[in-house]
């Protein structure tokens, strides 16, 4: 690019932006859920407390924006460039975020058997008890994120297959989004170390589940068109 090329906007759109997005991300969790642990506290397990019917919103607000986000990307890759774009990218950012994910519920779980132990006397039969399992051995976990990511990626790209138009995006977004929520919600409610905590409330795991599915296949196609209208999508030969 020579000197007379160079525009306010590329600085906007090569690191203003890319740097709010990437502040709003880390807020998030750093700032949003303590800030609403506070008006939406969650269950106290230790005493029996019962959490506020509101604390959900915690969640999906931390966890269920992290979790659009990683579906997020690949879509937009499918959608913008290719089907092994969208499948390559959500295998690694699946991947990255199912590390990330086992490791904090381990980490919360650590927690929570260590305060039964203390609330127990100091028992260590309580301790143990409460140890989680190896949540990095998790199949749903592994197929939620890993697995999830890497076909909703290519689901999106091979179904919209490069084009533009408005309609087949939504078509292919949507297809690709309810398919890997499905697959989650099964995961989940079998095969996860954590399934009897769901299997109670079918009916509310099946909408934590598809209701942010459903949305993120709506969203993306209409921010890829938006990308669209500005050139903001990798050169088509």
């Amino acid at each position: 690019m020579g000197t007379q090329e160079f525009k306010i906007s590329v600085v906007a759109y090569g690191l203003v932006i890319p740097l709010v997005v990437g502040i709003v991300i880390i807020l998030f969790p750093a700032v949003l859920r303590p800030l609403l642990d506070q008006f939406f506290p969650g269950p106290d397990l230790v005493t029996g407390a019962p959490a506020s019917p509101y604390a959900y919103l915690t969640s999906v607000l931390t966890h269920g924006f992290a979790a659009m986000v990683v579906l997020g990307v690949p879509m937009i890759l499918g959608l913008t460039w290719n089907k092994w774009a969208g499948g390559a990218s959500g295998f690694i950012m699946g991947t990255l975020y199912y590390l990330a994910y086992a490791g904090y519920n381990i980490q919360y779980s650590m927690q929570f058997a260590l305060d039964m132990y203390k609330a127990s006397g100091n028992d260590l039969a309580v301790f143990i008890r409460y140890l989680p399992p190896n949540l990095y051995a998790d199949p749903s976990f592994i197929g939620n994120w890993m697995v999830g990511g890497m076909l909703i990626g290519y689901i999106t790209g091979a179904l919209n297959a490069g084009s533009i138009d408005f309609k087949r995006m939504l078509a292919a977004a949507l297809t690709a989004s309810i398919a890997v929520a499905l697959l989650q919600f099964v995961l989940n409610v079998t095969v996860s170390f954590s399934a009897g905590m769901v299997q109670g409330y079918l009916g509310f795991a099946f909408f934590t589940v598809m209701l942010p599915g459903t949305l993120l296949g709506i969203i993306v196609p209409i921010i890829v068109k938006v990308m669209t209208w500005y050139g903001l999508h990798p050169t088509r030969h």
